[in-house]
């Protein structure tokens, strides 16, 4: 089992935040010792992680956790709707739909067999159901 670790960003080195006045100018510090963009914001690092972890397939409810969210309005603000996400559970619904109509055309076969959904005896044997044996619906 791994454990996560939360480091909160925007904490000075004796433990307290910084003050609201001083973080845009680390903000801007840390952003161009990197590389980023000017008009790159803070914010954009939230927006990117949220929307990475709704891209995951996670629930709502614990992406608002995870965020600290109290609203599922809030959250859908990351969740977007890309053609790789529309085709993925185009299949998924396809896949679905296929096996139950598998399933139900094998139920409907038995049935039809006077087997009832029990395993039907192997080809050339004489074990019939009678009266006295005990088959049931699958």
């Amino acid at each position: 089992m791994s454990t996560v670790v939360s480091v909160p960003f925007g904490i000075r080195e004796k433990g307290a935040p910084f003050a609201r006045s001083s973080f845009g100018r680390k903000w801007r510090k840390a952003r161009e010792k990197i590389g980023m963009p000017e008009g790159f914001r803070f914010y954009d690092l939230r927006h990117t992680g949220n929307t990475l972890a709704a891209d995951t397939g996670a629930k709502t409810k614990d992406l608002m956790v995870r965020a600290g969210q109290s609203f599922e309005r809030a959250q859908l603000i990351y969740q977007h709707s890309h053609k790789k996400h529309q085709r993925n559970l185009a299949d998924g619904i396809d896949a679905e739909v296929r096996k139950q109509r598998r399933e139900a055309a094998a139920k409907a076969r038995n049935t039809q067999t006077g087997w009832g959904g029990a395993r039907a005896p192997e080809r050339g044997s004489s074990a019939l159901p009678t009266e006295d044996s005990d088959v049931r619906e699958a």
